[in-house]
């Protein structure tokens, strides 16, 4: 909660979607102090989670599975999907259970149309950049903490150029699906 309360203390006043890996405490924290938050699993960090209980030469296949399932176009298809995955791999049964137990958050995907999903389902942007932090002080000693600082601030200088001319696919609809849906339509027009 403590986390949270010092980025609603930094200004944000609104959270409407979090995606997380499922940390302790940390979706009853959001919840408290950003009451309208939907707090979403990661559902690469689900697969990842799941495939700690399937043989690699099984990868491929099981990940196709399941991507039928949070792929699905609707939560009917989804929940149909799951029930054939659920029968199809239940020689692995520590990989269905990962499912099995957070299937809630992914149900709670089809409460949006599909572009909130594509945007919501994952944290692999912020895995990216955490990623690139890694890679650039993994190499180096560095003689006090602003050395390293001075480093991580121009690898985020880097990234910015390297994102700043891009942006989240189908924006303009995901504007216009938050815009429409019942839960958002206010609290997204505070902020236009």
């Amino acid at each position: 909660m403590q986390i949270f309360d010092e980025i609603k203390q930094r200004g944000v006043e609104d959270i409407f979607f979090i995606s997380m890996d499922g940390v302790s405490g940390l979706e009853d924290g959001a919840k408290e102090i950003f009451k309208g938050v939907v707090v979403q699993r990661c559902i690469v960090h689900l697969i990842r989670n799941s495939l700690k209980y399937v043989p690699s030469k099984d990868y491929k296949n099981f990940t196709a599975n399941l991507k039928k399932v949070y792929g699905a176009s609707n939560l009917k298809i989804a929940i149909h999907e799951f029930e054939k995955f659920k029968n199809n791999w239940s020689k692995y049964p520590g990989a269905a259970d990962v499912w099995e137990r957070n299937f809630k958050h992914v149900e709670q995907l089809f409460n949006y149309p599909s572009d909130i999903r594509k945007v919501m389902y994952t944290t692999n942007a912020i895995e990216s950049i955490n990623s690139s932090f890694r890679k650039v002080t993994k190499k180096g000693a560095f003689p006090n903490e602003n050395a390293l600082l001075k480093l991580l601030y121009l690898r985020v200088c880097e990234l910015n150029k390297k994102w700043n001319d891009s942006s989240i696919q189908n924006w303009a609809m995901v504007r216009n699906q938050l815009d429409a849906h019942p839960d958002f339509k206010e609290r997204i027009r505070k902020y236009i």
